[in-house]
């Protein structure tokens, strides 16, 4: 044991593992949605991605994600994904290197393909009994095919989401290195987590604001179940409301969000023109004589919510157009405390950074963009590059739990087949649980 980590003998170099070609299996299970990828990182350090599905559970008789329904669906759907996944796997040319092939069985007969040099799976944090799905299934298929195993923090891959984007894009040309390179900050919004945090290496990803009690996806998918006409709840095919929320507030294709960012972030905020009577007040709008900068490291979005409904339960019979205002007012209020302390940590002398990632559910907002953008150019940052991936690439998926696997696997990490599945996982270094490395079950390997 080497610094609390098992350490074994490999015939491979980590360092030399960024010259060679990484192929991976990986499984995503973490919530609702089970996903399954195959992703191939080329020399050059572009890459492939010859697989990327997920099915997601059906919610919609509980308003929200229903535990014991995403383990079912998880149960139900994701062996049949990865029998999918195996078609996908690179056709194995040579015959003479079998030991690095596995014979799939697909509709047009018997093919060799190539063997995964590692199978990578979300290990948290999460539903622990949707983890565990996905988990187990890992090393089942690990164990079968004599390869390591790679169990992956959830949130670590929604940070390095848009470095898998630059390796997809690539092309044959290739990247001198990654894209973004470290340090950089990162917005991490979805239905379970609002943090800002500093991204200093793949391991260190220091927390600078967190939500004290409520994430920001699930306050609008709240908010939108409160302001979203009975029609459009009815007419709803998953339980992603938020989304819903942002087509009901922007129904034109190419919207004109006409926004205009605030002097002050403690001002009740309403849109331009509006002839209603109500205002929505931002949070820690009266922040006390220590003035808003004490609560730098904090989101709070309960309150926002709350205003919501007070503001409904007044008029309940409120009209589409006045309700469509509502969304607008309420997304804008929302954004702009995330924008709030974006600007908070750019003050900090020690962050030097030019690249805000923004990645996680609530990223593939564009009226988030819009404000974003427009908050950092009134505030002297037009320098801070803003990266949001593809929305496919925003919410929960297989793909960004691949790339982690492989940053890991190259970084000489391995995972113990005795490690388990993790509902609180931090990836802040200082946190209690010490971080990504901080949790049992990682193997390190050194050469031979």
């Amino acid at each position: 044991m080497v610094h609390g980590f098992l350490v074994q003998n490999s015939s491979l170099v980590p360092g030399s593992l960024w010259r060679r070609t990484l192929l991976t299996l990986a499984i995503e299970t973490s919530c609702d949605d089970t996903s399954v990828a195959v992703l191939e990182k080329h020399p050059n350090n572009s890459a492939t991605l010859y697989f990327n599905e997920k099915i997601t559970s059906d919610n919609r008789a509980y308003g929200g994600v229903h535990p014991i329904e995403a383990h079912v669906s998880h149960q139900k759907t994701l062996s049949s994904l990865v029998n999918r996944a195996l078609q996908s796997l690179p056709i194995q040319e040579s015959i003479e290197s079998l030991e690095n092939a596995i014979i799939v069985k697909g509709e047009h007969g018997i093919n060799l393909r190539k063997k995964p040099d590692f199978v990578t799976a979300t290990r948290g944090p999460g539903m622990r009994a949707s983890l565990i799905t996905g988990v187990d299934t890992a090393k089942g298929l690990a164990v079968a095919w004599q390869i390591p195993f790679m169990g992956v923090n959830h949130m670590q891959g929604h940070a390095l989401t848009p470095r898998i984007v630059s390796a997809l894009d690539a092309g044959k040309e290739g990247l001198q290195g990654q894209d973004p390179e470290f340090p950089f900050l990162t917005l991490l919004v979805s239905g379970g987590h609002t943090m800002l945090v500093h991204s200093q290496s793949l391991c260190n990803h220091e927390i600078l604001a967190n939500t004290t009690d409520m994430a920001i996806g699930d306050m609008i998918d709240k908010c939108a179940r409160d302001i979203l006409p009975l029609s459009y709840l009815e007419g709803a095919t998953d339980v992603m409301y938020g989304r819903l929320l942002e087509r009901f507030a922007f129904p034109e294709a190419n919207a004109d969000f006409n926004y205009t960012p605030p002097k002050s972030f403690g001002s009740p905020r309403q849109v331009v023109d509006q002839i209603y009577d109500w205002k929505l007040l931002p949070p820690y709008s009266t922040p006390g004589p220590e003035g808003a900068r004490k609560y730098a490291d904090s989101f709070t979005y309960s309150g926002i919510g709350t205003s919501v409904k007070r503001i409904i339960g007044r008029a309940p019979e409120m009209d589409d157009v006045q309700r469509q205002v509502l969304a607008r007012v309420t997304m804008m209020v929302a954004f702009e405390h995330l924008a709030s302390r974006v600007l908070f940590a750019l003050e900090k002398p020690k962050i030097k950074v030019n690249t805000l990632v923004v990645s996680g559910g609530v990223a593939s907002n564009q009226f988030l963009k819009t404000i974003l953008r427009a908050i950092l150019d009134a505030n002297g940052h037009k320098n801070i590059r803003l990266v949001f991936p593809p929305p496919k690439f925003c919410t929960d998926n297989a793909a960004m739990i691949a790339w982690t696997g492989i940053e890991m696997y190259e970084a000489g990490w391995r995972t113990s087949l005795e490690a388990m599945a993790i509902r609180k996982w931090a990836i802040d270094p200082k946190a209690e649980d010490g971080g990504i490395l901080g949790v049992d079950g990682w193997e390190k390997t050194v050469p031979e």
